[in-house]
């Protein structure tokens, strides 16, 4: 009776602590590597909070599947103190396991190491264990260090003894794997962690099909009572290595920061590869990681490294994201590239002509030398297109446009447009070469006439004729031009002058005036905040919206405001009358609701060209099972909370939403999706609203509680200590008594452990 109360004591516990948990936040802070190459399978791991129960993780898209491996907790030092005592025990020769735990443990899968492959693809070849050198698939020994190669042996069916062969039990088996999971667990954890919420780890493993699409897709992680944000994930088309991943950073102490900064052995301080190669990589405070490769003379090669575009805002330092710099040497240690960042893109490029034969070594660190497990990179190198810049940067929905394309390696690669019935909005491009693709580009495609800027239009007296409305492609050709348009005007009459450069990837810093006749300037502006620009932090386009003095000729200039110059300097310059719209943003970019419950999510209007009018906002073809009365931004109002509620009292997997709102400019009727997004926080202070690609929804059961897999031998009476006094009550250990059970279910304590810790609490419990 007494092991049956104990039982239950434990049960409720797990419960109460189950159901105080249901309004949970999931959050992911990184994701590592932070991509893969197409046709391969390799492990990752999150880190996060409040990733409790995890149940899948999800990459947006199509080519994509990840199977969960494990999921491993921030543990009290009380279950540290188990741990640490079941080690010892297992350590001990005579300690055995039982038949459960055997074909539990025994068939354990832990997490896959990430770091280099010890066999690439066919295409890449053999690394070398000793140095490093990837060589040809048929290559017996190492062309750098003459080392012999090997394939890995396949696996064994089952461990042997190294002394005399004789093959393990499957007892010892589990034994082993438990010790090892154990191990793992406290190599993992880090009691000051210097982020607290990244301290949680998933564990996974992606495989990606060799037609996936390359480029940027979205991963998430689900668990029983949530979804997480959204982070980046890239599908790569050259091989890729992966640097052994960083544990939880230590919080440095001032004055004593080096205290709390990673210890790497000489092996890890270079990384040998072969190009072309995507490197992927973690940079921990103070350091520096190098990659040293073979490149032959003429070579053109493209680096191009991912750190801000991979996690945007940091909130807890300046610059507010992780600002990587690259830096190459040749053999001899000359310095022949740098880079921190590639025109207004915080994250560096470079080009290189490669002048001779040789050892080259690539290094990548962070600006000012700061750290942590969140500032992942994704590093690739190789004589891949890569597109600089294209003119014009939009075009007219509906009608054909011819785009320039301006680059490196771009000989015989093609880049098409938006296909003709393709709807306005912002379209992403790439060049392809038939084997890759380059990075890509944004263009727009606009609903007004368009027209190409046309020299010299330089002043006034030599102003380029527009007629209303109308869409200029220009771009600055040489320092210090500038580009003026004349139209008619009329008393009374508001034109409006914006300009798309920065926010379409161009450098071109605007400044835009409009002037009378006499020179009079009636309205300037060099930037203009654009809130619904979230991964934007430079608002260098300008707008204006100006009335009219009077009936007569007016002017519109365009300038840099740098007097910067180049084919990349290319602007969408609108003049037209005002055309009423906005666009709409969702925060957060996920929505979880109980069982047969509710939620909201905020909704935000950026209203443009002086709109102010009210919009019926609405969840478009929800699935059956929810209902939604909708919402009412008001004239002038800016945000507005919008319900959901769910008759079910569960999804197993997420589906994804849409919002639209609905609002009536004059005659004409305006729809807009509204775009997910998070509310991310950039250097202490600036909130910017981060766009997400996708808007789910998951329906959690409060009461959920992981499945008891295990069921405990009962406790014998000859197991409980004798002539021990009863000074413990139930609230005493309350959390002791969960804290066990717990551990018991994650498959981290024996049988025997479990009741003998258990049997001495039943012992000296006050009945």
């Amino acid at each position: 009776m007494k092991n049956l109360r104990l039982a239950a004591f434990a049960s409720a516990i797990l419960l109460a602590v189950a159901s105080a948990a249901q309004a949970q936040n999931q959050y992911i802070g990184f994701v590592y590597p932070a991509g893969g190459q197409q046709g391969t399978t390799f492990p990752i791991r999150l880190g996060g909070q409040s990733l409790v129960n995890p149940a899948q993780v999800v990459v947006s898209g199509e080519g994509v599947s990840v199977r969960l491996v494990d999921y491993y907790r921030v543990l009290g030092n009380q279950e540290l103190g188990l741990l640490q005592q079941q080690l010892n025990e297992l350590r001990k020769p005579e300690t055995t396991v039982d038949d459960v735990m055997a074909a539990k443990m025994a068939w354990y899968e832990f997490p896959a190491p990430i770091g280099p492959p010890s066999v690439a693809n066919e295409e890449q070849g053999l690394m070398c264990s000793a140095c490093g050198r990837i060589n040809p698939p048929d290559a017996t020994v190492c062309s750098d260090c003459s080392a012999k190669l090997e394939k890995p042996a396949a696996p064994k069916p089952a461990a042997t003894d190294a002394k005399d062969e004789v093959p393990k039990s499957e007892k010892e088996i589990a034994k082993q794997n438990l010790i090892e999971r154990i191990q793992k667990i406290f190599a993992e954890d880090e009691r000051t962690p210097a982020v607290r919420s990244q301290t949680e780890l998933v564990f996974a493993e992606v495989t990606v099909d060799p037609d996936a699409k390359p480029g940027r897709r979205e991963i998430r992680v689900v668990t029983k009572r949530g979804i997480s944000n959204a982070l980046s994930f890239y599908v790569g088309q050259v091989p890729e290595v992966a640097r052994k991943p960083m544990k939880t950073m230590q919080l440095p102490v001032l004055g004593r920061e080096q205290l709390a900064q990673r210890k790497r052995p000489p092996e890890e301080q270079v990384l040998r590869i072969s190009v072309p190669c995507t490197m992927n990589g973690q940079i921990a405070a103070g350091e520096v990681n190098r990659y040293r490769f073979a490149a032959s003379a003429g070579q053109r090669l493209v680096i191009s490294a991912k750190a801000r575009d991979l996690i945007p805002y940091v909130p807890d330092g300046v610059p507010g994201w992780f600002q990587a710099v690259l830096r190459l040497h040749d053999a001899k240690g000359n310095e022949v590239a740098y880079n921190d960042d590639f025109r207004s893109d915080p994250d560096p490029l470079i080009y290189f002509e490669v002048p001779a034969d040789g050892e080259y070594v690539l290094s990548i660190n962070e600006a000012l030398f700061r750290g942590r497990e969140s500032f992942v990179y994704r590093i690739t190198i190789g004589e891949l297109p890569f597109v600089t810049s294209i003119f014009p940067l939009g075009g007219r929905a509906g009608e054909p446009v011819a785009i320039e394309v301006d680059g490196w390696n771009l000989e015989e690669t093609k880049l098409a447009p938006p296909p003709q019935d393709a709807a306005p909005g912002r379209y992403l491009l790439a060049a392809a070469n038939g084997d890759h693709l380059s990075n890509y580009v944004q263009f727009a495609l606009g609903t007004l006439p368009e027209c190409q800027e046309q020299e010299p239009n330089d002043a006034a007296s030599a102003a380029q004729k527009v007629t209303l409305p109308i869409i200029v492609n220009g771009r600055a050709d040489r320092p210090g031009d500038g580009d003026v348009f004349e139209v008619d005007g009329k008393a009374g009459e508001t034109i409006v002058a914006e300009v798309q450069a920065r926010r379409l990837g161009s450098p071109l810093d605007s400044f835009v005036k409009i002037t009378a006749a006499d020179g009079k300037i009636i309205a300037l502006n060099d930037d203009h905040f654009d809130a619904a620009s979230g991964l934007n932090t430079d608002h260098a386009d300008s707008y204006l919206m100006a009335k009219l003095p009077a009936d007569g000729k007016y002017f519109v200039h365009i300038s840099d405001t740098r007097r910067q110059a180049g084919k990349e300097y290319a602007y969408r310059l609108r003049i037209s009358h005002p055309q009423p719209d906005f666009e709409l943003r969702l925060i957060p970019s996920r929505i979880v609701m109980p069982s047969k419950g509710s939620a909201s999510v905020t909704v935000f209007v950026v209203r443009r060209d002086g709109f102010d009018g009210p919009i019926a906002l609405r969840f478009k073809d929800l699935p059956e099972g929810f209902e939604s009365a909708g919402a009412t931004l008001a004239a002038n109002q800016e945000t507005i909370g919008l319900a959901l509620k769910t008759s079910l009292t569960e999804l197993e997997e997420p589906l994804n939403l849409t919002v639209v709102g609905t609002a009536k400019a004059g005659d004409q009727e305006i729809v807009r999706q509204a775009v997910p997004a998070e509310d991310r926080m950039q250097a202490f202070l600036w909130r910017h609203l981060l766009p997400a690609d996708t808007l789910p929804v998951l329906v959690y059961n409060p009461s959920y509680q992981p499945p008891a897999e295990r069921v405990r031998p009962p406790i014998r009476d000859e197991d409980l200590p004798k002539d021990v006094q009863r000074t413990l009550t139930k609230a005493s250990v309350a959390g002791r008594l969960n804290e066990i059970e717990r551990l018991y279910q994650e498959w981290l304590l024996t049988d025997e452990f479990t009741n003998r810790e258990l049997a001495g609490i039943e012992a000296r419990l006050i009945q």
